[in-house]
């Protein structure tokens, strides 16, 4: 698998080879702070080519989850800054994935128990976890045009907070359900003004988010992810192909430094949307009814056709820190424990051994 192995730069991004290290939420922060043992955890993985952080709020409302950090205060900032400088004493790049949750939210969440937002009035028919048990998310608060514009403010502030935090750069997460893809979808967007009906309205927000943040910190260190057809968190689009054809030839010339692409469907939407990206795509392959670790193998084809650039992978970075020398001799891999996946201490975390070891 010597694609693997391959310089690349993207953007201001040099990696020393394509294996990116996915987004991923543990949900280890505390009061929105990361902590020294995410330090180690990511600092451990910095083999990676590139390592994308777990999705990391904007500002109060634009979380989702218990336990998720974010960087819209100076005190995270200083926290972030302890995770980014292990990275980059273990030789590694990293940036942080930005991310309003919009209607996947809950009141519990925040300091005014108000709604969470979204674009319209229409709930995930999700739930949110709490330590008190599940919780339903509520029927979000249609955004007005003034949520919409701080909305915006606020990732751009997010991104210039994440390159004071020593981040190379940001990505921002239009993917999985989250608020900008629940703009992008036509089965959570129903508004009838200019950010919503057609795929013109429906894409104006992540590309207004875009462009802010480009202007920010500049498009050679900004990314985004997007995940077509994707149905987590109750998501429903009509017309994947053409939204999703759109909005890249629409982001094309922003000269962005990455796209990244949560497979879902099939890979001719992938292929569709590699023809209307020019520059670096990352991709993170759909599992196949490959036994594990195939996921490895599925990526190594990818880069061999050119339908991407480099490869994203979750739970071979999550179980094995050193996953480029275990891949370059074939194994072994260790298997990552699904019950430590989200809050906890150090086991399942930071405690998965490497060859050496």
């Amino acid at each position: 698998m010597t694609g693997y192995f391959e310089a690349l730069t993207a953007g201001k991004l040099d990696l020393p080879n394509r294996l990116v290290m996915a987004p991923m939420t543990r949900s280890r922060a505390h009061d929105g702070l990361v902590t020294e043992l995410t330090a180690e955890y990511y600092a451990q993985r910095a083999a990676a080519g590139l390592i994308i952080s777990e999705a990391t709020q904007i500002s109060e409302i634009g979380q989702g989850y218990i336990q998720t950090p974010g960087l819209h205060s100076a005190e995270q900032v200083e926290a972030w800054r302890v995770v980014t400088d292990a990275v980059h004493a273990g030789g590694g790049r990293i940036v942080a994935q930005l991310v309003h949750c919009g209607r996947i939210g809950h009141p519990s969440l925040y300091p005014d128990a108000g709604l969470p937002l979204g674009p319209s009035p229409i709930a995930s028919g999700e739930q949110l976890f709490t330590p008190d048990g599940m919780l339903d998310h509520p029927t979000p608060r249609e955004m007005t045009p003034d949520d919409i514009g701080r909305t915006v403010a606020d990732f751009a502030a997010a991104a210039r907070n994440a390159i004071e935090a020593g981040f190379d750069g940001v990505e921002l997460h239009a993917a999985n359900g989250f608020l900008l893809h629940q703009f992008l979808a036509d089965g959570t967007n129903k508004r009838s003004d200019g950010y919503g009906g057609s795929i013109a309205g429906r894409t104006r927000l992540t590309l207004e988010v875009a462009r802010a943040v480009s202007d920010a910190i500049g498009p050679d260190r900004v990314g985004i992810r997007l995940s077509p057809g994707v149905t987590y968190n109750g998501m429903a689009e009509s017309d994947t192909a053409e939204l999703y054809t759109a909005l890249v030839a629409a982001l094309a010339p922003l000269s962005l430094a990455y796209l990244h692409v949560a497979e879902f469907l099939t890979r001719d939407i992938t292929r569709l949307i590699r023809a209307q990206w020019p520059g670096a795509l990352i991709l993170n392959p759909h599992p196949t009814a490959d036994s594990f670790p195939g996921t490895a193998e599925i990526g190594a084809e990818a880069l061999r056709d050119g339908v991407a650039d480099a490869i994203s992978l979750a739970e071979l970075w999550l179980a094995n820190p050193d996953l480029p020398a275990r891949i370059q001799t074939g194994g072994p891999y260790a298997e990552a424990d699904k019950a430590t996946f989200y809050g906890g201490d150090h086991r399942g975390y930071t405690d998965y051994p490497t060859l050496n070891d």
